[in-house]
């Protein structure tokens, strides 16, 4: 290929006999009716049918993928590829190669990522599940929008182009079917300019079951959007219980219920695990590169130092030891005789370890951050 290359076609293959011959033939025709400088590259992921000897021979350049994977496929091919903007598609007659001008057009405007929206472009019948289509895409591309503050409305579409350098510098790593979303993702967390055009999906022509499987898959794409946000799945869930636990703690103490009150304790308790969970786990995927730099966490831990973090956590301590000695003088005055559980000294011990509790949370999660920060100094 000519060092100006300006397109890779790229297509993940597994046994697609079928069909590749004709996916190459049809990019090459795109490339040609463009006039575009470019290539086709299969990226075989260990096919046993000959589909890498079929793309070889209508033109394609075929790279050997050893690692079994959707996600593993497109990065090999997407690593190997000699052109500035790259456009993907399956190799199973799904998509239409000739709509790649669209995609080149909004790369070559300066857009970083150009998604195709198939329910914008139409879906032909049996080309889609009617469970993907009015369930599983709708749920999971809505997840998306919002976790990640996304417009995509596709998060999953098979067709889609990027500028080659862009993606390949999120430093991707998924490997399964859950790398469609990481792309997205990952490129909304990173600032890159996204925009969707209309794309067609057809019927496949393999004639055989399609990879995809849906509720595993389906779970693979939902835990990736979980994983990659812990403000849905740790900060606000931690952070509601967290309050509802200390609201009804409130409205508790001073009535005699005290075994509701033992389970809003264990709500505020789980809550405060939760809430700092999230933010361990938000340093962490900093820290290894997973998510870009969060100026707000910055400016937090610029103020929640380690100094402050035992000095609140202390205090808890003492307060809920200062109440454990108070309790301990009333069961005192009874001659240390058998407690009412409804009595007001069963309460104070309830809100007591609570605070020690809380306490010693506070001052274990402080060291931990600061073992976090030294790594991020590192």
């Amino acid at each position: 290929m000519p060092d100006d290359c300006e397109l890779s076609i790229i297509m993940p293959c597994l046994n697609e006999a079928a069909t590749v011959g004709a996916c190459v033939d049809a990019a090459k025709a795109a490339l040609h009716t463009s006039g575009t400088t470019g290539e086709v590259i299969v990226a075989d992921n260990g096919s046993a049918d000959g589909s890498a000897e079929i793309a070889a021979r209508h033109g394609a350049r075929v790279v050997p993928v050893e690692q079994r994977g959707y996600g593993a496929a497109l990065l090999a091919g997407i690593t190997a590829a000699r052109g500035r903007y790259v456009i993907m598609a399956d190799a199973d007659q799904s998509y239409d190669f000739g709509q790649s001008g669209r995609f080149l057009a909004m790369l070559r405007s300066g857009h970083d990522l150009v998604m195709g929206n198939r329910f914008t472009g139409g879906i032909a019948p049996g080309a889609m599940p009617a469970l993907h289509r009015y369930v599983g895409n709708p749920v999971l591309s809505g997840l998306g929008r919002l976790f990640f503050g996304s417009r995509i409305g596709d998060f999953h579409a098979g067709m889609r182009g990027f500028r080659r350098d862009a993606i390949l510098g999120l430093g991707l790593r998924t490997t399964g079917m859950e790398f469609a979303s990481e792309m997205v993702v990952r490129a909304s967390l990173a600032g890159l300019r996204i925009s969707e055009v209309p794309t067609t999906l057809s019927p496949d022509g393999r004639g055989r079951p399609s990879h995809l499987r849906t509720w595993r898959d389906g779970w693979r794409h939902l835990r990736f959007l979980l994983l990659y946000s812990p403000r849905w799945l740790f900060l606000y869930p931690g952070g509601l219980l967290l309050l509802a636990g200390a609201i009804a703690g409130a409205l508790l103490l001073p009535t005699p219920r005290v075994h509701s009150l033992v389970y809003a304790a264990a709500a505020v308790l789980i809550g405060f695990q939760t809430v700092v969970f999230a933010l361990f786990t938000k340093i962490f995927a900093i820290n290894e590169g997973l998510m870009p730099e969060d100026p707000r966490l910055n400016r937090v831990f610029r103020v929640a130092t380690l100094e402050v973090g035992l000095a609140l956590g202390g205090l808890l301590v003492l307060a809920g030891l200062a109440g454990s000695a108070w309790a301990f003088l009333m069961w005192d005055s009874r001659s240390f005789g058998e407690l009412d559980p409804s009595s007001l000294t069963m309460r104070v011990v309830i809100v007591s370890a609570t605070a020690i509790a809380l306490g010693s949370q506070t001052i274990l999660s402080s060291f931990f951050f600061s073992i976090l920060g030294l790594r991020r100094s590192r």
